[in-house]
């Protein structure tokens, strides 16, 4: 099963899928998010809404553990996530596709791993999976309607207000491209979980000082509604061309970190 979890303003996927199942599921966490079990191309999904359909969960209160957990708990394997993000790199511009391949933690208040009563050091080098990252990449040509960018690095904030001016040229000072609030742990997570997990960010305005306005989640929407239907369509020929039988180092992520 390929598991998917939308963003801001990707709360429904379903297009015209049939036989739509939801489900939400108990953990030792608490509830998941509202599951969506459909089919793309003939494979198996589970799509999830992050903040919920109505988006009303904060992005510091979304239950990250319980989430993934779910997921995972349904047999997904897979994790194709989107995120809106501001931009911190004046070439990567508002309503760009970025693929990231990196990110820098910069949350503070959150349950970042299933393992509080094991050592474990899950390795991070490689901290998206370039299987899927590449599989993503591969089928870029839906994406007509601004740019789309092969790599950045993604710094997330704790959130729930917006970055200072001073935030900003920190994170751009530190080599970040992008910033939002939900990235992490969700990819840790799915990490612990020996989950591969990708993520298409979508890129809704320019960070605090780099843009000339206010900043407002007016932005996101407007830019999903440019965006929303291609950010579906890419999701849908990437799952199509996935291919079921894979071999790849995120489902060994747990071997050699146990003390």
């Amino acid at each position: 099963m390929i598991g998917i979890i939308g963003g801001s303003g990707v709360y429904d996927i379903t297009k015209e899928a049939k036989d739509v199942e939801k489900k939400i599921i108990k953990t030792p966490y608490g509830e998941s998010a509202e599951i969506s079990l459909f089919e793309i191309h003939g494979k198996k999904v589970a799509f999830m809404p992050r903040h919920s359909g109505d988006h009303s969960c904060p992005p510091h209160k979304i239950n990250y553990r319980a989430n993934i957990w779910g997921l995972h708990s349904l047999g997904v394997k897979q994790i194709i996530a989107t995120n809106a993000v501001g931009s911190l790199n004046i070439e990567i511009h508002p309503g760009s596709l970025v693929v990231v391949d990196d990110f820098i933690d910069f949350t503070s208040h959150r349950e970042k791993s299933f393992y509080d009563d094991r050592v474990i050091h899950v390795d991070v080098t490689e901290s998206y999976c370039n299987r899927l990252r590449n599989q993503i990449i591969a089928n870029k040509s839906v994406v007509t309607n601004g740019d789309f960018v092969e790599k950045g690095v993604y710094v997330c904030n704790e959130g729930p207000r917006f970055e200072s001016p001073a935030e900003i040229r920190m994170f751009q000072k530190l080599g970040g491209d992008l910033v939002g609030m939900t990235g992490l742990p969700e990819a840790v997570l799915a990490r612990e979980k020996e989950m591969c997990y990708a993520s298409i960010c979508i890129v809704s305005n320019y960070g605090a000082s780099i843009s000339p306005n206010k900043l407002t989640m007016d932005e996101v929407f407007e830019i999903m509604e440019l965006k929303g239907s291609e950010i579906i369509d890419l999701i849908y020929k990437t799952i199509e061309t996935l291919d079921e039988n894979y071999d790849c180092p995120c489902l060994s992520a747990l071997d050699g970190s146990k003390v």
